[in-house]
Parts: C-alpha cells; structure tokens; sequence
C-alpha cells in the first residue's frame, strides 16, 4: 500500500453541484437562485433580522422594564395553607421555620383561596384583597 494508492471509501465523497451548465441539470441559468431580488443578486449579504428595509421586528416591539433573578424569587400561598401553623404572627421566617416555603424565597404574597377562621397578622408579606377584606372583618367580629 502507498500513500499515493489511497482512495476514499465509495460514497463517502460527493461531487459538488455544477451550478449555470444548462437547463437539463435542473441549476441552468439562475442557478437555483430564482428571478430578480438581493439574493438572486452576487454579493446580495444581508445581516440577520434584516427584513429588505422594513423597520425591523427587533426596533419595532418597546424595550421595557428590567427585573433581576434576585427579584424574581417570589412565592404565591393560599390562606388555607396556612392552617398548619399554630402561630398567628406571620412572616418570611415563620413561614420557613414551618416548612412552607423554601429558604431561597424573598416575596411571597397570600391569596384567598379555601377557609380560615383564625385571624393572622401579616408582617412584611404581600396580601390580595381578598385575604385583607376576610381579616378585617374576623377582626370586626372578635370586638
């Protein structure tokens, strides 16, 4: 065997298109590039997103707001969630302490959603309406 003997395997090379040599191979005279436009055209580059001098979709759509990974951890309860804890002062530490929400939460808000007849006081947590409505009148009907 020689250097010069060595061949690759049968089919594992493929001859190139032979683009513009007559309309019997199917790639004659437009060469597979269609009639008339910028990319029928040489040197017919476009850079990405370019829509043939549109306003681009990426200029068009508002750039808005920023919100950072930190902020994002936050954390939705129910009210009838927190009918395990004996505790009526509710806050992050309480809710960890009992295993409610995991340590890497930093916004947790509570919605109405089930039944509580204990009243809770809320400490740096986010209530909805309906939970604050349900507080105020357990706490109307305890004076």
């Amino acid at each position: 065997m020689y250097l010069n003997s060595i061949k690759p395997a049968n089919g594992s090379k493929k001859s190139k298109l032979r683009l513009g040599r007559g309309i019997g191979s199917g790639l004659g005279k437009t060469c597979g590039r269609g009639h008339k436009g910028q990319k029928s055209r040489a040197g017919g580059f476009h850079k990405v997103g370019f829509e043939g001098g549109q306003m681009p979709i990426q200029r068009r759509l508002p750039k808005r707001g920023f919100s950072s990974l930190k902020s994002r951890q936050s954390y939705s309860l129910r009210l009838s969630d927190l009918s395990i804890i004996p505790e009526t002062e509710i806050n992050l530490d309480t809710l960890i302490k009992y295993n409610i929400v995991s340590k890497k939460i930093n916004k947790i808000k509570i919605f109405k959603s089930g039944q509580s007849n204990q009243k809770y006081h809320f400490k740096d947590i986010a209530v909805s309406k309906g939970v604050h409505n349900i507080m105020q009148a357990l706490d109307r009907s305890t004076s």
